[in-house]
C-alpha cells in the first residue's frame, strides 16, 4: 500500500489503525511523551549513590527516590542491535536501585493536565532487567495546579503489573483517564498529567535494575509503533523545560566552549545576554551561572556561587538577559559566563 493511500485512508473514520499501518509516518505527533527514546542527558550522563529525589540524568526524568539509593545512567545499544529490540535505538536509562524502598520510582511530567484526554490511554515501553519486589508498577495522576481544584493530586490506580527478563521485551498498559469536566486549572501554569514507573505500595528494600527506552504515551486502547523523533528534535523539545548555552556534552565552566557575553554597566549592574531558541520556555527559569576558568585578560568571569541573579523576559519571549552584579568588572572589561535555565514541571 503507498503512502499516499495510507494518508487517504486516515480520513476514513472506520479505517483501523493497525489496518493502516503506525510506521507509515502518517501518524505523527502520537507520543505525548518527551524524549522517549532516552537521546537526550544535558544535565548528565550518569549518577550514582543517589538519595534524593529530582532530575538526574535523562531529559523529561524524575526521580522518586523515597528513601531508596540508587544509580542511574544514559546507556547506549550495543552496535547492530539487541535481542528484542528494534534496530533504531541508540540509547535507554538504566534505573539501577541498590537499596529499595516504598514508591521508589520516576515519572515522566505531560505539561497540560487537558492534553492527555478524558477515556484510555496507552503506555508502552521497552525493557529488561530484574524485576522490583511485587512487580514493575505503575501509576498517573492529574494534578490541577496551585490554586486548582480539586487542590490535591487526582490518583489513577493501574492494576498491571510487569516481570522483567534479561532480554527486551514491549510491554504496554491502559490508562483510564478520568473527566477533567467541572475542574479548574490553577494560575500558576503547573498543571499537568504524570505517569510512574517501578515500585509503588512495597516497603521491601531489595535491589532491581530497569533498562528501559521507548517510552510512548498516546490515545486510544492500542499500542502503535514507536514514534521515532530526530535528536535535533527531541533536544528542542526538551530545551522547553531545560535550556544551557555551554556545549552539549561538556561540562559547565570549561574553557573555550560556548559561553553568554556580557558587558560593564556601572560597576553593580552587569548584564549577559542570554538568546533562547526555539520557542520561549515553559515558565520564568531558575538560573544558574557558572564562571568559565580561561582567566583571558579583559574578560573577567562571573561567580556563580556569589553573584545575584535577575531574569528579564526568560519566559514570556524568545529572549533575555541575567544580572551578574559583578562589582569588580571595569569599564575596560567584559563578563563571560555560562548558565543553566531551569522550567521543569
Amino acid at each position: 500500500m503507498s503512502l499516499a493511500r495510507d494518508i487517504a485512508d486516515l480520513g476514513a473514520v472506520t479505517t483501523r489503525l493497525d489496518t493502516v499501518g503506525a510506521s507509515s509516518g502518517a501518524l505523527s505527533n502520537r507520543n505525548l511523551v518527551i524524549n522517549g527514546a532516552m537521546m537526550v542527558a544535558q544535565r548528565a550522563t550518569s549518577v550514582s549513590s543517589q538519595t534524593g529525589s529530582g532530575y538526574k540524568t535523562i531529559d523529561r526524568i524524575y526521580t522518586n527516590a523515597s528513601g531508596s539509593t540508587y544509580n542511574q545512567s544514559q546507556q547506549t545499544v550495543t552496535l547492530g542491535g539487541e535481542t528484542g529490540l528494534p534496530t533504531e535505538f541508540t540509547k535507554f536509562l538504566r534505573h539501577d536501585v541498590t537499596t529499595s524502598n516504598d514508591n521508589a520510582h520516576f515519572y515522566h511530567m505531560v505539561e497540560d493536565v487537558s492534553s492527555v484526554p478524558e477515556g484510555t490511554v496507552t503506555l508502552s515501553f521497552y525493557a529488561k532487567g530484574t524485576t522490583p519486589t511485587g512487580g514493575l508498577s505503575f501509576r498517573a495522576y492529574q494534578n490541577f495546579g496551585t490554586g486548582g481544584s480539586p487542590s490535591g493530586e487526582v490518583t489513577i490506580t493501574i492494576s498491571d503489573t510487569v516481570t522483567l527478563t534479561s532480554t527486551w521485551q514491549r510491554f504496554s498498559v491502559n490508562i483510564t483517564v478520568p473527566s477533567i469536566t467541572g475542574k479548574t486549572l490553577g494560575t500558576d501554569g503547573n498543571h499537568k498529567f504524570y505517569f510512574g514507573i517501578g515500585q509503588f505500595a512495597n516497603t521491601s528494600t531489595n535491589a532491581y535494575q530497569l533498562d528501559i527506552t521507548g517510552v510512548q504515551l498516546e490515545v486510544g486502547d492500542t499500542a502503535t509503533d514507536f514514534e521515532h523523533r530526530t535528536f535535533g528534535d527531541e533536544l528542542a523539545r526538551c530545551e522547553r523545560y531545560l535550556f544551557r548555552t555551554y556545549e552539549y556534552g561538556t561540562t559547565a565552566g570549561t574553557a573555550g566552549r560556548t559561553s553568554c557575553i556580557g558587558r560593564y554597566v556601572d560597576g553593580t549592574q552587569n548584564y549577559a545576554a542570554v538568546q533562547v531558541p526555539h520557542n520561549k520556555m515553559r515558565a520564568v527559569p531558575t538560573v544558574v551561572v557558572y564562571s568559565t576558568s580561561d582567566g583571558a585578560t579583559g574578560n573577567l568571569e562571573s561567580d556563580g556561587g556569589n553573584k545575584a541573579v535577575a531574569t528579564q523576559n526568560i519566559g514570556s519571549s524568545a529572549g533575555g538577559f541575567i544580572n551578574v552584579n559583578n562589582s569588580s568588572v571595569s569599564t575596560s572589561q567584559g563578563i563571560r559566563c555560562h548558565v543553566t535555565l531551569d522550567a521543569e514541571l
